[in-house]
């Protein structure tokens, strides 16, 4: 049976609690904060008042009165793209066991827009902020009167949580390689974002020991401009057998433009991506890729963050977690 909610359960005060138990407003707020005595029959009646009328406290109103919260500030780049959410659920689950709530913020890697969240959540009182943020707001993270963890970037002095970028790189190009692509188009990522430059510098730099031949194509990151970068690809590089492509997205829409104008994947093209993005695995052919634990990385990063909170010493700051190749349709089996 489904509840019917009424405009009397959104207005629920902790006035109408303390009705509902036959307490003082004092006595409710001593219960729900955990603050100062309270006999162990009152603490019972006043929890099953806010059970009953599903009273929920005010957070923001409740940090300004202690000072503190269970509130978490969360920026991710773009939430268009299905890598940010995995991290955002591995962030989110590991919080919510802890009693924590989140608030998110899309930056678009705009550095402006990075700052007015990180406002924001200050305004908000946040006890912490877990971010995917870029080498230049370093200075301005750095002053931060609260614990913070970067996701997904690297800045030496701070702590974070990131996937091996390098060994990532190596292996897509010792697996295009070892397939037997022999004119190979990287398709890099921004050079501002540094995780994503490190891939490319790592796969240039086996290619290049390979003697092969290697191309270069710049794009973003993000479904705006990949079918363009695509189409790009095969015009500039029509003899191209193998790509490595700076994410899943662009990997996609490389598939699709090398059918479009008639080629055969795997036998004419390859195809290697970055992330495993649940995209990989539904499109036709399967792209091959590079995992990256995505929503382990998430939770980790929320865990170093809580003992930081908790003011535990930690034994490491920067936590770097493998990545692995996950084969599917879009590159040849070895030999073939």
């Amino acid at each position: 049976m489904f509840h019917r909610w009424r405009l009397s359960d959104l207005a629920i005060t902790i006035r109408d609690v303390a009705k509902e138990a036959g307490v003082s407003v004092a006595t409710v707020s001593r219960v729900i904060n955990d603050s100062g005595y309270a006999h162990e029959d009152t603490r019972k009646v006043v929890l099953e008042a806010v059970n009953k009328l599903n009273y929920k406290p005010n957070e923001v109103a409740r940090s300004l009165f202690k000072r503190k919260s269970k509130l978490i500030g969360l920026i991710l780049p773009d939430i268009t793209n299905p890598f940010f959410p995995a991290l955002a659920r591995g962030v989110e689950d590991y919080l919510q066991k802890e009693g924590y709530r989140v608030i998110f913020g899309n930056s678009d890697e705009q550095l402006e827009k990075e700052m007015d969240y990180v406002d924001t959540f200050k305004q908000n009182n946040v006890v912490g902020i877990i971010a995917s943020i870029n080498e230049t707001d370093s200075e301005m993270l750095s002053e931060l009167s609260i614990p913070l963890v970067l996701l997904d970037r690297t800045i030496e002095a701070l702590p974070s949580v990131y996937a091996d970028q390098e060994q990532g790189g190596r292996l897509a190009a010792e697996k295009v390689l070892e397939r037997g692509s022999k004119e190979i188009t990287i398709v890099r990522g921004p050079k501002n974002v540094k995780n994503v430059y490190q891939r490319f510098e790592a796969s240039y730099e086996v290619l290049k020991e390979a003697g092969v031949k290697v191309n270069i194509l710049d794009s973003n990151l993000s479904f705006n401009g990949a079918k363009e970068r695509a189409i790009e690809l095969f015009q500039k590089y029509p003899q191209t057998d193998g790509v490595l492509a700076c994410n899943d997205i662009v990997g996609v829409a490389i598939l699709n433009e090398a059918q479009r104008i008639g080629k055969r994947i795997p036998e004419d093209v390859q195809v290697i991506g970055f992330d495993d993005i649940s995209i990989s695995e539904l499109v036709y052919p399967g792209l091959s890729t590079i995992h990256q634990p995505a929503y382990e990385m998430g939770a980790k990063a929320a865990e170093i963050l809580i003992k930081k909170i908790n003011q535990e010493k930690l034994l490491n700051i920067h936590y770097k977690l493998a990545v692995s190749f996950v084969e599917r349709k879009s590159t040849r089996k070895i030999g073939k």
